[in-house]
C-alpha cells in the first residue's frame, strides 16, 4: 500500500531497535552504568560540591550559560531542520524524479517518499522537545544554584543539601540533551533510507558503533576517568 519492501520495513525496524536498544543498554543497564555520561554526571555533583566552597560563583554561572547556550543552539537548529524537512515536503514533484533515477533500489513511490519525510520531521521534533526541555531544566539549576546559601558556620548541612538538588536537575538536564543529541545521531543514519534500504541499515549500524565507541571506549571517556594517554 506504502510501496515499501520487505527490506525497507526490516531496516526501519532494525532503526527502531538500534536507537531503543541502544537508549535502554546506556541509560538502564549496569554496563551503561561505566558510560562516558554517567562518568560525567559525577563531576556533575563534584561540581556543586566545589561551588558550596566558593564565595565568588562567577566562574559557576559563566559555566552554567555556556551549558545553557549550547542548549539553546541545538534547540533552534533542530527548529531550522524541521523548517527544511516540511520545504521538501513541498518539493516532493521536483525532488522525487531525482531520486527515481538513482541506481540503488526500487524507485520510491510518491507515498512512501512523503512517509519516509514525515519521519525524518518526527525525529527533529522529538530533538527539539528534547532541547527545549533540556534548557528550561538548565535554567531551574540556575535558580537552585542561585539559592544555595554562602558557606557559614552552622550552615554547611543546608548548603550541601541545596547543591545536591542542583547536581540533580543539572543531570536530570544533562540526559534530556543526550537524548536530543542522539536523535540528531540517528537522522543522520536515516537519511540513508531516502537512497537506498540497504544504505540505511548501513549507516544505522554506523552510527550504532560510532556512538557506542565515544560512550565506552574513547580518549574522552578515558580522559574523564584520568587514564594516562602519553
Amino acid at each position: 500500500m506504502l510501496g515499501f519492501t520487505f527490506l525497507d520495513y526490516a531496516a526501519l525496524a532494525f532503526f527502531v531497535l538500534a536507537w531503543f536498544g541502544y537508549h535502554a543498554a546506556v541509560e538502564f543497564t549496569a554496563p551503561g552504568q561505566r558510560s562516558l555520561n554517567k562518568v560525567m554526571n559525577q563531576y556533575r555533583f563534584r561540581w556543586m560540591e566545589q561551588l558550596v566552597v566558593r564565595e565568588n560563583r562567577i566562574v559557576d554561572t559563566t559555566i552554567m550559560a555556556s551549558l545553557m547556550n549550547g542548549t539553546a543552539f541545538f534547540a533552534s537548529t533542530s527548529l531550522i531542520a524541521i523548517g527544511g524537512v516540511l520545504a521538501l515536503l513541498r518539493s516532493t514533484e521536483e525532488v522525487l524524479p531525482i531520486f527515481t533515477e538513482l541506481p540503488f533500489g526500487l524507485p520510491p513511490t510518491r507515498l512512501a517518499w512523503e512517509v519516509k519525510v514525515i519521519g525524518l520531521a518526527i525525529i527533529f521534533v522529538y530533538a527539539f522537545f528534547k532541547f527545549a526541555w533540556s534548557y528550561r531544566l538548565f535554567n531551574y539549576m540556575a535558580i537552585i544554584v542561585g539559592s544555595v546559601p554562602v558557606l557559614k558556620e552552622g550552615s554547611r548541612e543546608e548548603a550541601m543539601a541545596v547543591a545536591r538538588q542542583a547536581a540533580a536537575m543539572n543531570v536530570v538536564a544533562g540526559k534530556h540533551f543526550n537524548r536530543g543529541q542522539r536523535a540528531f545521531f540517528f537522522s543522520l543514519a536515516y537519511l540513508g533510507w531516502f537512497i537506498s534500504a540497504y544504505l540505511f541499515i548501513a549507516a544505522t549500524a554506523g552510527i550504532l558503533f560510532v556512538m557506542w565507541r565515544r560512550q565506552f571506549l574513547s580518549d574522552a571517556r578515558d580522559a574523564a576517568l584520568g587514564r594516562d594517554h602519553a
